[in-house]
């Protein structure tokens, strides 16, 4: 993207940051979590499934950083969609 831009990746970081107040990475992880959360919501998919969608390839892994970007685990998610 930096190249694109025809800027350093020093430079384009930092612009992105300023923008976004996220780095590159973290703002494709929450552009990432948000997509699966919706498939999880909308599609009733199951979360390895939604996980694998959007690029995760370890569900654990998936798993830890919903919580700490929702504050709540996938599956809590899934509870509370079945008990609405």
């Amino acid at each position: 993207m930096a190249d694109s831009a025809h800027m350093s990746v020093s430079a384009f970081h930092k612009a992105f940051k300023e923008i976004t107040a996220d780095s590159p990475l973290q703002y494709l992880k929450k552009i990432r979590l948000a997509r699966a959360r919706d498939l999880i919501i909308q599609k009733n998919m199951k979360v390895y499934l939604a996980a694998d969608a959007v690029g995760y390839e370890s569900t654990s892994q998936f798993s830890r950083e919903f919580k700490r970007h929702f504050g709540q685990s996938p599956a809590d998610v899934m509870r509370e969609i079945r008990s609405a």
